[in-house]
């Protein structure tokens, strides 16, 4: 099942550090099967409140983003970022192929008291 790092960074002022965090990140994560799925790019406030950048990285599962998280490497340069940019970082993992919202639906259907 894939697993997804997904970054919300607030808007931080450019600074020498984060432009070599971003160089070097992809070095860390690619051992792990990581890819960019979105950096940099625009997004489209629907509902809510949005401030500053999504970041989404793709794993082949849970198991490798965390051994990206925690890898010597990816810890080294992250202060470079976190020294400079505010945000929030979650690991996640996707739905399985097949994945049917329905069930998970009628499990929340007969989990509600009876009335």
């Amino acid at each position: 099942m894939p697993a997804y790092a997904i970054a919300h960074l607030r808007e931080a002022a450019p600074h020498p550090e984060i432009a070599e965090y971003i160089e070097r990140v992809p070095a860390t994560f690619e051992p792990y099967g990581g890819r960019f799925l979105v950096h940099a790019a625009q997004h489209e406030v629907k509902e809510g409140s949005w401030p500053g950048h999504v970041v989404m990285i793709a794993f082949p599962g849970i198991a490798e983003a965390r051994a990206w998280w925690d890898s010597p490497a990816y810890r080294e340069i992250a202060p470079l970022r976190s020294r400079h940019i505010a945000g929030d970082i979650i690991l996640v993992e996707g739905v399985p192929e097949g994945y049917d919202p329905a069930a998970t639906a009628r499990a929340m259907r007969e989990a509600l008291p009876a009335g």
